[in-house]
């Protein structure tokens, strides 16, 4: 059983890393869901050296557990070709498809005998969003398989606050699954979280650098 206090989470900066991500999408995105070919396509070595892309990998007493993804400034037509249906009329898609700011998070992964332990997946957004938030960041947008057993939607919506405003068909994954994406903005979201004095706001904040504190508690 992995101890939440093991559990970290740091960018890939080399090629050990990013083995050890693509051997977590080997585990979960190959064998288990059949979602992808080649895990190694996934992340290409050629993405160590991208300023737009971030890899992430959760490890417990040493051992790689979990993998994200974000892609900075994701392409307008990457996702102007799914299709959206939408769910919240108020909130459309294409009016945050392009904008500023946008980063979309994504190949979100934990071996199936860490997912019973939520801190691992925590860990790994807790990361992301200290690096996104750095960068300037100010909405995250994700999509989850509506069939997937082991979908993040309920710690996305109902931990991190991720609004469901889409639906569609079609992505890059191997899945029949129809496709919820989700949208987070990162200001309220953090607002909302400080109000409740929610566990993800304290775990958060206790490695959150105090320039960003400052900033998103204006």
């Amino acid at each position: 059983m992995i101890r939440m206090q093991d559990v970290t989470a740091e960018g890939v900066a080399d090629e050990v890393g990013r083995r050890q991500a693509v051997a977590i999408l080997a585990e979960t995105y190959q064998r288990e869901k059949n979602w992808v070919t080649n895990p190694d396509d996934q992340f290409p070595p050629a993405d160590l050296g991208r300023s737009d892309i971030a890899w992430f990998v959760a490890r417990t007493g040493g051992r790689a557990a979990g993998v994200l993804r974000v892609l900075y400034d994701p392409p307008i037509a990457a996702y102007a070709r799914y299709g959206f249906t939408l769910i919240d009329p108020k909130i459309r898609v294409d009016d945050f498809i392009g904008r500023p700011g946008l980063a979309e998070v994504g190949r979100f992964a934990v071996v199936s005998d860490a997912r019973a332990q939520v801190r691992v997946a925590a860990t790994l957004m807790r990361a992301a969003t200290i690096a996104t938030l750095e960068r300037g960041t100010t909405h995250l947008i994700t999509d989850v398989f509506e069939d997937d057993p082991h979908s993040p939607y309920g710690f996305h919506t109902r931990v991190l606050g991720f609004r469901p405003v889409a639906t569609h068909d079609t992505g890059e994954l191997r899945s029949r699954s129809r496709r919820i994406t989700l949208i987070l903005d990162l200001v309220a979201a953090y607002k909302r979280l400080r109000t409740r004095n929610h566990w993800f706001y304290r775990y958060l904040t206790s490695v959150m650098p105090d320039t960003l504190t400052r900033k998103l508690a204006a």
